[in-house]
């Protein structure tokens, strides 16, 4: 019974991050009307950090900053999720739509099963190798009509989903040595000198006065996007079987086309929609939702 209550936790958890990671995208491009990319990542970062270390400190958890295996994870899990994936994305939303990026982000499934079977040597069954050609092919259809040309912000989108099951395999191993909340504030906190100095190296600049008139969307993207709604994926990552995750998070790209469409006023065209049937069915089988019949014994 103490299982299925944690089931239940942790598909609630997942549900509210899922809808909240719909609207990042939103909000991202909005903030983006001011400021340059990486100026937004840092200082929505700051914010979260703000908003992780008053959960510490609200929670007593200090302590375990003094654990030196939880360093060890931290090096990798702040190197491909707080620095890499959140470059590459935020760089990304900034040469395409919205609704690309919520699309070829469902990439993650796909490079998520493929890392972990190779890193544990599992047997890759016939539906998996189908389901897996099936989110290439989904990827693909976003990705090639009208091409004239390398769209840059679509691979980098892609290349974000490559880095992230490093980092959440670290971050598995860290939550059980660590809470969440302080697992977050310190990849937060070592990511933000980073990003302001890549952002001076690549001479992105703003003003006191840009940023104060994208304050509110900053402090939301910090405190909501960065801050809560990863608290509630990993959450989630600690209650929930990582293909369970992935399974319910072919929701998010239905919202954030609703949401694009709506707020952005990007309505969906064609090849997104198209793509969300590769996507979903290969999401399926490659977390066992559909299963292939096998063939009866000659």
């Amino acid at each position: 019974m103490p299982d299925l209550t944690e089931k239940k936790k942790g598909e609630l958890y997942l549900f509210s991050e899922i809808v909240l990671w719909a609207f990042f995208p939103i909000i991202t491009t909005l903030s983006y009307a001011v400021l340059p990319s990486l100026i937004s990542l840092g200082c929505s970062a700051v914010f979260a950090a703000v908003f992780f270390g008053f959960i510490v400190w609200y929670r007593k958890t200090w302590r375990e900053v003094w654990n030196r295996t939880l360093w060890k994870y931290l090096f990798f899990i702040t190197l491909f999720i707080a620095i890499l994936y959140y470059l590459l994305y935020f760089i990304g939303l900034q040469k395409t739509t919205a609704g690309n990026a919520a699309l070829i982000s469902q990439f993650e499934i796909f490079s998520t099963l493929f890392f972990f079977n190779i890193l544990r040597r599992e047997y890759i069954s016939t539906a998996h190798i189908i389901g897996a050609v099936s989110m290439v092919l989904g990827v693909v259809i976003v990705l090639v009509p009208n091409f004239s040309g390398i769209n840059m912000g679509d691979f980098l989108i892609l290349g974000a989903t490559l880095c992230a099951p490093i980092g959440n395999l670290y971050q598995q191993k860290a939550r059980r040595i660590a809470s969440s909340e302080t697992i977050l504030f310190l990849r937060t906190l070592l990511s933000i000198p980073f990003i302001f100095a890549l952002a001076y190296l690549l001479s992105m600049h703003t003003s006191i006065g840009d940023i104060r008139s994208s304050l509110f969307l900053l402090v939301v993207n910090g405190v909501f996007f960065l801050g809560l709604q990863k608290i509630l994926f990993l959450e989630a990552l600690h209650r929930l079987p990582i293909t369970n995750i992935m399974a319910l998070s072919a929701l998010g790209p239905f919202l954030t086309l609703l949401f694009a469409w709506f707020f952005l006023h990007q309505p969906p065209n064609v090849w997104q929609l198209t793509s969300l049937v590769p996507l979903i069915f290969g999401t399926l089988l490659l977390t066992d939702q559909i299963r292939l019949k096998n063939p009866p014994l000659a």
